[in-house]
């Protein structure tokens, strides 16, 4: 089987540069077929619909991998036929039925004090928490870089539900944060056990891993494209 196309999708207050550590390390393991996608955060139908897309483009098989709510846009993605396998990274996997907003309700996670809406139903991170909340595992630096440069989702998005999950078809793969302040760590123990994953991984790590762990991820990713 030829390897699958890498395809990395962010989450809420980021977009595909949350991936550049990740995407360094994969090129260093020899993977050439990488994309990123940009994500317009306006509702959970849009953001599946321009992954679809990019997933569409690729005539081999493809790997997609989640970050935090990409975690959900997988989900909803993944049923693409070519779709061979899925990566969760600190991400939702919402069951049918279900949102990421309905998810975090269940175990509020500990920076959940620290979001803000704007008068246009965009939610922000407060900037002077961001750090704190996103990546507490980072430098100052670069909590500042991605406070200032977070790119906010419609506050609805939320809310929006997945219709038929992939990963209940497609091989699954899940990495754990245990000092997530963004999901909650036990709902995303609960999450990756129901997924039943071929793998999953704990790590001590902020939401953003991706960032500060980006080999641990790196070398999930690469098992999931040798043996999806």
């Amino acid at each position: 089987m030829d390897t699958p196309t890498i395809v990395l999708v962010h989450g809420f207050w980021g977009g595909a540069a949350h991936w550049s550590k990740v995407i360094v390390e994969l090129s260093r393991l020899g993977y050439d077929k990488l994309h990123a996608v940009e994500l317009p955060l306006t509702s959970l139908a849009d953001d599946a619909e321009r992954t679809r897309k990019m997933v569409a483009q690729e005539e081999g098989p493809v790997l997609l991998v989640g970050h935090s709510y990409g975690g959900a846009v997988i989900t909803e993605a993944g049923n693409e036929p070519n779709v061979v396998g899925l990566v969760y990274v600190a991400a939702f996997a919402p069951d049918s039925g279900e949102s990421p907003g309905a998810i975090t309700k269940e175990n509020p996670p500990a920076a959940a004090a620290n979001l803000a809406p704007d008068s246009d139903g965009y939610l922000w991170i407060k900037p002077d928490k961001f750090h704190e909340s996103f990546c507490q595992d980072l430098s100052e630096d670069e909590g500042l870089v991605m406070a200032v440069t977070q790119k906010a989702p419609l506050a609805s998005t939320f809310e929006d539900t997945v219709s038929t999950p992939a990963w209940k078809t497609k091989p699954s793969w899940y990495r754990v944060s245990t000092e997530d302040r963004m999901i909650h760590p036990d709902n995303e123990r609960r999450m990756a056990e129901r997924l039943n994953p071929r793998k999953m991984v704990t790590l001590d790590a902020s939401h953003a891993s991706l960032a500060s762990q980006p080999v641990a991820i790196a070398e999930l990713i690469d098992e999931a494209a040798r043996t999806a």
